[in-house]
């Protein structure tokens, strides 16, 4: 049997190598247009490739998914993290999980992740076809005919098209009949154009909530720690916003209101009680120095400017109205983002193949017999943290291992 698995990033090896290791007797030839494969897996996790999550249970696993977690049920319960860890200590990588539940090699290299997987595809016996862009696919008898750039064909039984968010997948899984939800951006940080923010650049806070809110949209929160940077903020809390609001925040144009409040453990009226109680200690003293609540200094300073206190108002002075302006700053200011940043670490789309046409016991096309998906091109996204990686990985083993079944189910 010949199968051709197109693209070599971190779910077409897999897949490709799945399906070898499962079925020695197919030919499996892996396809990938630029000469460097697995490029993305080498710069992913910051070069240390954060290869999944320590998250074993998959009703739990599912609720990091904005897009695709139903989906992905039935399918973790075939491969899970457990499956990935075993997969690599069996092929030679030990990994190891940090505070945060992110799972990398002991190495700490992205590297060892990559060899591991070029080596394995080595002695599963693929074949691997680099700097070969395919322009197109036909459906051809039983089968299908591979066009490449080059003008040259390949005829093959079974196909992976794991090509990730690239329009090349895209426009291949639409002219053989399937529908594409639209590509938009995912996990990204957001610009705030506020000169006086931006000098804070470097000052963490953890916990913060953040609250999305767009006219007739369901607001959207998450809570975690919160980055301020040159251009706004970014940070694991950041991340999961821009996320779950990936699509809302792509029709607002990048757009909107975000409240933020800095101190989401304590409720507002204990908020306002410990300002009192620093009024009526500390009434003679600068506002500024004696803040009664645990948040970094410059962040204090910065809040208060934005209530046109200044750095001589002393605590005595202030009006039951301003400290119920602080109050409100401190627990649900407003900020207006105005773009989106970049998050260098990872490159996720949200968008692709429309899900209810995939098989997700086998990863089949329910539309095209001897067609099968795998990895991003499919409209299913992760937040950050190893979880799209294990989407990728959970998929293209499944596909492996399915496609060469002589029953289509």
């Amino acid at each position: 049997m010949q199968i051709v698995v197109i693209g070599g990033g971190a779910a077409g090896f897999f897949g490709a190598i799945a399906c070898a290791e499962a079925n020695p007797q197919a030919q499996v030839t892996l396809i990938e247009a630029s000469r460097k494969p697995l490029a993305k897996v080498l710069i992913s996790g910051g070069g240390r490739c954060n290869v999944t999550h320590a998250c074993f249970t998959p009703e739990e696993l599912v609720q990091n998914y904005p897009r695709g977690g139903k989906a992905l049920r039935g399918a973790f319960t075939r491969f899970q993290p457990l499956d990935t860890v075993a997969w690599f200590a069996a092929h030679g990588v030990n990994l190891k999980t940090e505070a945060d539940g992110r799972m990398f090699p002991i190495t700490d290299r992205s590297e060892t992740i990559v060899e591991c997987l070029i080596k394995a595809a080595f002695n599963a016996g693929l074949e691997l076809s680099i700097g070969t862009p395919v322009i197109s696919v036909n459906r051809k008898n039983e089968g299908f005919e591979v066009i490449f750039k080059s003008g040259e064909t390949k005829y093959c039984d079974r196909i992976i098209l794991a090509t990730g968010s690239s329009l090349i997948g895209y426009k291949i899984a639409r002219e053989l009949g399937h529908h594409i939800e639209t590509p938009v951006p995912s996990l990204f940080t957001f610009n705030i154009a506020d000169p006086k923010l931006r000098t804070l650049a470097g000052i963490s806070v953890n916990p913060v909530n953040l609250r999305l809110s767009i006219a007739d949209k369901k607001p959207l929160q998450q809570t975690g720690p919160l980055l301020i940077t040159h251009w706004g903020i970014s940070g694991p809390a950041v991340l999961k916003l821009s996320a779950w609001g990936a699509r809302i925040l792509h029709e607002n144009r990048y757009q909107c209101k975000l409240y933020i409040n800095w101190l989401p453990n304590l409720p507002q009226e204990e908020v306002r009680q410990r300002l009192l109680a620093v009024k009526q200690e500390w009434g003679k003293k600068a506002i500024a120095l004696h803040r009664g609540v645990d948040l970094p200094h410059r962040l204090w300073q910065y809040l208060i400017s934005r209530i046109s206190i200044t750095t001589e108002d002393r605590w005595a002075e202030i009006s039951n109205k301003t400290l119920n302006q602080l109050v409100q700053e401190i627990s649900q200011g407003e900020y207006l983002i105005n773009g989106k940043g970049v998050f260098k670490e990872e490159f996720v789309t949200c968008g692709g193949v429309n899900i209810k046409e995939v098989n997700f016991k086998t990863m089949e096309s329910k539309l095209v017999p001897g067609l099968y998906f795998a990895g991003e091109i499919l409209d299913i996204d992760g937040i950050t943290g190893g979880f799209n990686f294990q989407s990728a990985w959970t998929t293209a083993y499944l596909a492996g291992k399915s496609m060469t079944q002589t029953s289509n189910s």
